[in-house]
């Protein structure tokens, strides 16, 4: 698993190269994404503040102060997806913002279980706290609305295949761990 890093990496090099930050604008909100998800990692690892007590293994590469960088990448990579597909599935700004949120949840419900047998993340005592899942839903709800603001859409088809081949992957990893 020691490829996670590269994997997670190339998928947001793609998702720039298939929607190319040619506004600044819109470049300058994919760092804020970056940022928000970095410091709401670090205030989780640090004081357990938002998703609970937890510590990062390795396997998720360079770390700042605990938190490595791709966690950054992966919030804002996420928003962008989910962001994408909620935009073009619904018309209410409100829902869309709600269904980019539960589908950055949903994602989350399956990586969890996985988190420590791929070195990802560890639970304190083992046990992921139901603050997780609302802290996601939270966080990821005010990020939605950002993206809802000021991008909108990206390429939806690429969207959905990227934000597929996530929860297949781990929906696949989630269903062996009980064999």
């Amino acid at each position: 698993m020691e490829k996670t890093p590269l994997n997670l990496l190339a998928c947001f090099l793609l998702l720039v190269i298939v929607w190319p930050l040619k506004k600044f604008k819109h470049a300058f909100v994919v760092y804020i994404f970056f940022a928000v998800g970095i410091l709401v990692e670090w205030l989780g690892v640090h004081h357990g503040f938002l998703f609970g007590n937890y510590h990062y293994g390795d396997n998720l590469g360079m770390k700042l102060d605990g938190i490595p960088l791709l966690m950054g990448i992966n919030w804002a990579m996420l928003v962008l997806i989910t962001g994408s597909i909620a935009s073009r599935l619904i018309n209410n700004s409100f829902l869309k913002v709600l269904l980019g949120a539960f589908l950055m949840v949903l994602l989350d419900i399956f990586i969890e279980p996985n988190s420590a047998r791929l070195d990802f993340w560890y639970w304190e005592g083992g046990q992921i706290p139901l603050s997780n899942y609302v802290g996601w839903f939270v966080v990821a709800a005010l990020l939605h609305g950002l993206f809802q603001a000021t991008i909108r859409e990206l390429n939806f088809l690429f969207s959905v295949n990227l934000y597929l081949a996530q929860l297949i992957f781990f929906g696949c990893l989630y269903v062996e761990s009980f064999f």
